[in-house]
């Protein structure tokens, strides 16, 4: 079993990347192979809105984007990947720019032909929901603010996956996150393990 992590959040060493870490820890404790991947570090240009991904080479498993960076590369590996773990900061009410520009490009994992205007485009290669996922959003507002800060960072990151029938298995809001004490961040960090741990679990009951 195969899980990634994709983290978009500028800050390596801060909270909501040692989440997403420990949170591959827990699957990997699990018995799965992880990886992880920061978003920071790759070169992802923005989406130039042209379509050519969806419109060309419907039997490719992913489309043929014009733009020349590591998108491809990382949208290979995102297809071999048996679950993922999102993980963001809310920058001003929804997901960083570096999972915005993440997400569009993803856009090349589906096909539409170009006389179904209007239509929702089908995934070019269906999971059948056997493929699962989870997400975690950080913010400074509280937990209990967790429908106008974590909600639209959630309905972001999962906003492909109905297309790819990827299921979502758990949702984790860690709100505070510049006053969370040490005991508590370790106990965000213990249940962000412990979904990582359970996504594996999810996983193994569709295989």
């Amino acid at each position: 079993m195969y899980i990634i992590g994709f983290s978009g959040s500028p800050r390596l060493n801060g909270i909501c990347s040692r989440l997403m870490q420990s949170a591959l820890d827990g699957a990997l404790q699990q018995g799965a192979d992880v990886k992880r991947y920061d978003l920071i570090k790759l070169d992802i240009k923005h989406c130039l809105g042209c379509c050519q991904c969806i419109f060309d080479d419907p039997q490719l498993p992913v489309g043929r984007c014009p733009l020349k960076d590591d998108m491809a590369a990382v949208l290979e590996d995102y297809m071999l990947a048996d679950g993922y773990i999102f993980a963001c900061p809310v920058y001003h009410g929804t997901v960083t720019a570096l999972m915005k520009k993440f997400i569009e490009r993803k856009f090349g994992l589906s096909w539409r032909a170009p006389e179904a205007a209007g239509k929702l485009p089908e995934s070019r290669v269906p999971a059948d929901f056997k493929k699962k996922a989870i997400m975690i959003a950080t913010g400074n507002s509280p937990d209990e603010f967790v429908e106008v800060m974590g909600d639209p960072c959630f309905e972001v990151m999962s906003s492909d996956w109905m297309v790819e029938q990827v299921e979502t298995v758990g949702k984790m809001y860690v709100g505070g996150v510049e006053t969370l004490s040490p005991t508590d961040t370790e106990d965000r960090l213990k249940k962000s393990f412990d979904a990582g741990s359970h996504l594996v679990e999810a996983i193994r009951k569709d295989l």
